[in-house]
């Protein structure tokens, strides 16, 4: 099942570092205004984006796999249909690791079967939600 509750929510927001896929140098696209939003509500942000250096003055990853350090929720700013390989990629870094126990599909982005296989998995899934807006809503 996925995360919808608000209990279930709230506590997927005591993440400490959220690796943010598809994070943009863009000023006033989603994909930078909400990492920004987050990061300045104490979280940090790893951005994975294989077209950028760096980005809210943190190094960029080109994938998931790359990031050393741990993570605690994989936020996902890319097309429905690339859920499938972003999910798998949270997968094994979950089977591999132990970390990236939950991933936060922003507003507009879900895949019903992707999102079982992660949960059947051990993985925690938000589908087609703004985490910005949640945490506006249950932490402002």
């Amino acid at each position: 099942m996925p995360t919808t509750d608000d209990e279930g929510l709230d506590r997927l927001l005591d993440a400490e570092t959220i690796a943010v896929i598809g994070c943009s140098t863009t000023p006033g696209k989603a994909a930078h205004d909400v990492p920004a939003y987050l990061q300045r509500h104490g979280y940090r942000i790893v951005p994975v984006n294989p077209f950028a250096d760096e980005i809210l003055g943190e190094p960029a990853f080109d994938e998931l796999a790359d990031i050393e350090g741990e993570v605690d929720l994989v936020n996902v700013f890319r097309p429905s249909e690339e859920v499938p390989e972003i999910l798998a990629a949270v997968r094994e870094r979950h089977a591999a690791r132990g970390d990236a126990a939950a991933a936060w599909l922003q507003l507009g982005i879900s895949y019903d079967e992707a999102a079982a296989a992660a949960e059947a998995d051990g993985i925690d899934v938000v589908q087609d939600k703004c985490m910005k807006v949640e945490h506006g809503r249950l932490r402002g």
